[in-house]
């Protein structure tokens, strides 16, 4: 795709069951036309949490392209409240106690990015060799470290540690947080589901992206977490921002929102 300040995107996803759960209750969308990508990790069981990550995806699928970047970021904000009130109607209709998603999207465009998110998956920012995770969690565990009472070590094996604060769905207002900035020429995203945060440190993320086409990349990710025991779901989504001449791969169904 060539953005309106001539840069490309290369974009990548990969998603996995695991080797633990039965269904794959992650799901993604990629729009690289219109500077759209997002991974939804549902939760609720007996498929419970599938529907939810999809009604994220589709409610995103159905955007127009937009006007504006801000009419853009405006839109998600409107979908993910619009998704909220679904997945609630859907859970009271069926009877499920609980159903819900997390949901990382990032916007791109004009040189500059948006974060949106609920819940604990992620969106790391892989630049010049280093990586800095742009989102943070909304989890117990977080919540304990902010406070000084757990440390980052301790966390991951916290007891609580799965344990989400904000979800699409669950309450009855979407919750979203949002952090921007500016893009530079070579940055690398990775949106990713804590299917791959359990299992893969932040550090050992750099190496996997940088200099690798999008789509290599998530193989990459996916296949180390499988190699590790991926106790859950796993889905990547590799986003590059790079200058016009570069040699890009824009993956087959790009745009094609997909759960494995």
């Amino acid at each position: 795709m060539s953005g309106a300040n001539g840069t490309l995107f290369d974009t990548g996803a990969a998603t996995h069951v695991g080797k633990v759960r039965k269904q794959n209750e992650d799901n993604f969308i990629i729009r690289p036309e219109i500077g759209l990508w997002c991974v939804a990790d549902g939760m609720g069981g007996h498929e419970a949490g599938g529907l939810a990550s999809a009604a994220v995806v589709e409610a995103l699928r159905a955007l127009e392209p937009p006007a504006t970047p801000a009419g853009l970021l405006a839109a998600c904000e409107q979908a993910m409240i619009g998704a909220n009130s679904g997945i609630r109607s859907i859970a009271s209709a069926r009877g499920f106690e609980v159903i819900g998603t997390t949901v990382v999207i990032l916007l791109m465009a004009d040189g500059y990015f948006a974060c949106l998110w609920s819940g604990d998956s992620r969106i790391y920012r892989v630049r010049a060799g280093g990586i800095a995770q742009i989102t943070r969690d909304h989890s117990e565990a977080q919540e304990l470290i902010d406070q000084g009472l757990l440390s980052e070590a301790d966390a991951k094996t916290f007891a609580r540690r799965n344990v989400i604060t904000r979800a699409i769905g669950v309450f009855e207002n979407a919750e979203l947080d949002l952090q921007h900035g500016e893009v530079e020429p070579g940055d690398v995203f990775v949106l990713c589901s804590d299917g791959l945060t359990a299992h893969v440190e932040a550090g050992e993320i750099p190496p996997r992206v940088m200099k690798t086409k999008a789509q290599d990349a998530c193989a990459e990710l996916v296949r180390l977490t499988l190699d590790r025991g991926a106790q859950d779901n796993v889905t990547v989504v590799v986003v590059g921002y790079k200058q016009d001449g570069d040699t890009l791969v824009i993956p087959e169904g790009a745009g094609n929102g997909a759960r494995g």
